[in-house]
């Protein structure tokens, strides 16, 4: 086994980190949309690798990609609705 700590978000945090409500993961989940998750003992968990491949995965680039002058931002909420 590893000696680095895997760090995981609970419903909440993640809810807190994205600006949406908990209720929202659920429906997400619910819908098969959103980061991977963990279910144990009843929890659900968020490791924070998958979220953070989730986050760069949903990476949106506005503007002439050609110029490289586009402004990027990471919209999840976006990625997973559509």
């Amino acid at each position: 086994m590893s000696d680095i700590p895997i760090a995981h978000l609970n419903q909440v945090h993640l809810a807190r980190r994205w600006s949406v409500s908990p209720r929202t993961l659920e429906r997400w989940r619910w819908l098969g949309q959103g980061p991977s998750y963990l279910k144990v003992g009843g929890r659900v968990l968020y490791r924070l690798e998958d979220v953070e491949a989730f986050e760069a995965g949903s990476l949106q680039t506005v503007g002439p990609a050609s110029a490289g002058n586009g402004v990027a931002c990471a919209n999840p909420i976006q990625a997973a609705l559509s």
